[in-house]
């Protein structure tokens, strides 16, 4: 088979190209050609192909995103925002902390032990690649209905490929979420975070400038394992009565990982790249396009210098693959050496692919022969970029009007306790335990909160005792009844976990995971959402500060609720001063902070008791969010309260049985008066959290609530060994933690 060469596309224009396999449309080739003067080679249509794809490209989302920019608050903690690797904030005393969530979810559906596990290193080499040490994981996991025979052989395989890979690596997995849903069935959603910590002055970013520089790539070898990949797979709605695009899925080594983490952070201590970038979806596609794009020159890559595992591979293969645990460095001349002998030092595999030249092309030899002539900003910024049609749903009016507020309520104590036990023993409620004690939530010593508590925490100063919170949440059932409302109840969610446990919330990331931008009604909700968020962000002064899009979450026809996921990170400058959930103080007293409403859309109980979506989800006052950290924030820091926990999916009884459960101890509650119980107990109104106080901190407590308007009512005390309603029913703790704790590994084992 003859090459295609730069020189032979040029003399061979009507050469049928593959390029609707290859997931390109027709008028995409068609710029192509325009971009070039002539029909790309078939290593330059593969570039294409995968960076323009949906998943690289984020050509359907873009208009949207750019709300995230314009409507960016001003916050002085934000080092590096949109558009690097990962987003960077200053956390104090020097040092800054980097953070990322991003997604795996149609892999992980094909091969859920490497998919997720491919997720987990892909993330944490995008926190690799800013400077930064990797210190933490967490995964916001959604599966199909926790009895369905697939939920079975997705959700053991996802779990052991989070746990197996991450554990190895030796990083903490500090928090995340598993919530259940037939909408995911045969579109699990598996998103991963790391965080990462370093000084200021080690911040790297991902640009290839200097004529002469090297470009060295180091890692694994180049494998035929996940060619077209993530980027392929995540570009397409999975349609099981037509082909589909399924090519092999990434296989993960965290010891190559490992070696490669401690190798790089060697390199950066020795100050010894310019700029770096990890290799993930589409590959050395996405490296030296991405990398000669932002710098200041061109590059020249000769691409049989690539170490590979498998020598058969085509030059289109190698720039497609995305075989995973490597890098991409541009290094000085001078520094070479010490480079590749650090690398060497480390077992890790390094080799001079190429350099950065004075031109503006990025062209690519295999075997002396030029087979890419690219401008590569056209490959990887200058994408097509599509306004897509949206529109309200014709079905949303009626399902915003079936009113689950009018559901039919317990008539009885004996019912209502018959409720309660039923909803915390529901798949989403019941703990998840048995999964997250897969996972390592306490090497490296530093973790000093993880699941089940609000937000997982880590200290990043033994001497100073400097720490960071980070919580994920997203409510699809919520996003489903009012799109534009149900990410701001995210954001609001995950910025009152971190503000529960004592910190102070500063940025977010967030993975926008929704079906196919294809249907308008799908769109409509992505446009919602996003603005939503933005808005939200800019009313609490917390930046977007990078993110993901997952699209083409469905099944044929059948999409996924809109699942914006959000995570919220923040700072506390002593993490001796943490705010637990669990009520472990017999006495303290009990306030529910916030208004009850009577909000039940998109509740646990309407789904649990009723299998049920309809109505409104609980209104948003972002203004009291912000009141209730700023009070969370100060009593924590002040000593006034032992213990919190917000209060969400599943409303105050969630939060009692979980926090009593957490710390061993019963709690007596006496429902107001004029107060309905069931309403007390079941509602998901936002902006509202449970506290434990100290007697001899009430008074200064309350003061505080009623100083700054926030309404603070005592509800009881924390007594005994039973959850007590007093009025309506008692329950046992022991009966309680049976109900809780059986159902997850009843399904599952």
């Amino acid at each position: 088979m003859t090459l295609d060469t730069v020189k032979h596309a040029n003399e061979t224009p009507d050469v049928d190209q593959p390029w609707a396999e290859l997931g390109l449309k027709q008028d995409e080739y068609e710029r192509i050609r325009t971009i070039l003067g002539r029909r790309p080679t078939g290593a330059e249509l593969a570039m294409y192909s995968v960076m323009w794809s949906e998943h690289c490209s984020y050509k359907s989302s873009k208009v949207h995103l750019r709300q995230f920019g314009d409507k960016a608050p001003e916050n002085d903690a934000l080092l590096v925002g949109i558009g690097e690797n990962a987003g960077v904030v200053d956390v104090g005393q020097g040092y800054a902390v980097t953070f990322k969530v991003e997604s795996h979810n149609h892999p992980s559906y094909i091969e859920p032990y490497q998919g997720a596990a491919t997720g987990v290193g892909g993330i944490v080499r995008d926190i690799l690649a800013m400077g930064a040490r990797p210190v933490a994981v967490m995964d916001p996991l959604r599966f199909g209905a926790a009895d369905h025979p697939d939920t079975k052989r997705v959700l053991p395989g996802v779990v052991a490929g989070i746990g197996g890979y991450g554990n190895c690596l030796g990083l903490p997995n500090i928090g995340g979420e598993v919530v259940f849903d037939p909408c995911y069935q045969g579109n699990p959603l598996v998103n991963a975070l790391c965080v990462g910590v370093m000084k200021h002055e080690d911040i790297h970013l991902a640009k290839a400038s200097g004529a002469g520089n090297k470009v060295i790539l180091y890692g694994a070898r180049t494998g035929g394992d996940g060619i077209g990949g993530v980027s392929v797979l995540a570009s397409e709605t999975f349609d099981d009565s037509k082909p589909t695009k399924r090519p092999a899925v990434q296989v993960g080594d965290p010891f190559q990982e490992k070696l490669l983490i401690e190798c790089t952070l060697e390199i950066f201590r020795e100050d010894l790249v310019d700029g770096i970038q990890d290799l993930g979806g589409a590959g050395l596609s996405c490296a030296t396009s991405e990398l000669a794009s932002a710098g200041s020159g061109g590059m020249r890559v000769e691409l049989d210098h690539v170490p590979l595992r498998d020598a058969t591979l085509s030059p289109e293969e190698i720039l497609m693959s995305e075989s995973q645990e490597r890098m991409c460095a541009i290094v000085e001349p001078g520094k070479v050496d010490r480079f590749l002998e650090i690398c060497e030092k480390w077992d890790v595999i390094a080799t001079v692919i190429g350099e950065v030249t004075d031109g503006e092309r990025l062209e690519i030899f295999w075997h002396g022969e030029q087979i890419v002539d690219v401008p590569p900003r056209t490959v990887a910024h200058e994408g097509p970029v599509y306004e897509r049609p949206y529109a309200r749903p014709e079905w949303q009016d009626a399902l915003q009007a079936d009113d689950a507020n009018k559901l039919a309520r317990p008539g009885t104590a004996e019912e209502l306790r018959a409720q309660v036990l039923k909803v915390i023993s529901s798949p989403n409620q019941a703990s998840k335990s048995w999964i997250t004690d897969q996972y390592d939530r306490f090497v490296q010593g530093n973790t000093v909160l993880s699941q089940p508590e609000d937000s997982g925490m880590v200290r990043i100063d033994e001497d100073t005792n400097l720490g960071v919170a980070v919580a994920t949440d997203g409510n699809g059932r919520y996003a489903k009844l009012d799109p534009y409302t149900g990410a701001q109840l995210a954001l609001a969610e995950s910025y009152r976990n971190v503000a529960a446990t004592g910190a102070r919330p500063l940025a977010i990331s967030n993975c926008l995971n929704f079906g196919s931008p294809e249907d308008p009604a799908v769109m409509w909700q992505f446009a919602e959402a996003t603005r939503g968020l933005a808005d939200g962000c800019l009313a609490l002064g917390t930046p977007v500060t990078g993110g993901n899009v997952s699209l083409y979450n469905q099944t044929g026809e059948t999409a996924i609720h809109p699942t914006p996921v959000v995570a919220v990170l923040g700072v506390i400058d002593d993490v001796d001063r943490r705010t637990p959930m669990a009520f472990a103080d017999e006495g303290h007293l009990l306030y529910l902070l916030g208004d009850t409403k009577e909000e039940l859309g998109g509740s646990a109980w309407s789904q649990v008791i009723h299998d049920h979506l309809g109505g409104l989800p609980p209104a948003v006052d972002l203004d009291r969010e912000k009141l209730l950290g700023e009070i969370l924030i100060a009593a924590s820091r002040d000593g006034m309260i032992d213990a919190a926990h917000d209060l969400s999916d599943g409303g105050l009884i969630q939060a009692l049985v979980e926090s009593c459960l957490r710390g061993g101890k019963g709690a007596r509650i006496v429902v107001p008066d004029a107060v309905d119980p069931f309403v007390l107990l079941f509602s998901e109104s936002a902006g509202r959290a449970v506290v434990a106080v100290p007697r001899s901190e009430e008074l200064r407590f309350t003061d505080m609530c009623g100083a700054r308007g926030l309404p603070a009512t005592r509800i009881g005390v924390v007594d005994g060994e039973e959850l007590d309603i007093q009025g309506e029913f008692v329950i046992p703790l022991a009966e309680l933690r049976a109900a809780h704790e059986a159902t997850i590994p009843s399904l599952l084992v």
